[in-house]
C-alpha cells in the first residue's frame, strides 16, 4: 500500500474506517518521537536489502511468496540479530523459553 504525501491523512475518518473493516490496527508513532517506528523501519531496511534488490518479481503472488519465505524461513529462523546477542530470533525463543520453563 502506498502511503499518501500527508500524513494527516492517516488519520481522517475515511481511512481508519476502511482499515478497521479490514481487520487492520493502525500504529501512529508519537509526535516529533523518530524512534517509536525505528525496528520497523530497520526491518523493512534489511528486507530490501537482503531480498528486495536481489529478485524481480513477477506478480505480487511470487513477491508475497518469497517474502513469507524470507521471513519465516530464514529472518526468524537463522539470520543472527545483533539486539539478541547475535542469536537468530528462533534461537532466542528457545533460549529465553527453555530458562522460564526450568524456574
Amino acid at each position: 500500500m502506498r502511503g499518501p504525501v500527508e500524513s494527516g491523512q492517516y488519520a481522517s475518518d475515511d481511512y481508519l474506517a476502511t482499515l478497521s473493516r479490514r481487520g487492520f490496527t493502525p500504529s501512529m508513532s508519537r509526535r516529533a518521537n523518530c524512534w517509536d517506528n525505528s525496528v520497523v523501519e530497520s526491518f523493512f531496511s534489511t528486507l530490501k536489502i537482503e531480498l528486495m534488490n536481489e529478485l524481480p518479481f513477477d506478480s505480487q503472488f511470487e513477491a508475497r511468496s518469497e517474502i513469507a519465505e524470507y521471513i519465516e524461513g530464514f529472518y526468524n529462523c537463522q539470520r543472527r540479530h545483533s539486539t539478541l546477542d547475535y542469536l537468530s530470533p528462533l534461537d532466542d525463543e528457545k533460549i529465553t523459553s527453555g530458562a522460564t520453563l526450568a524456574a
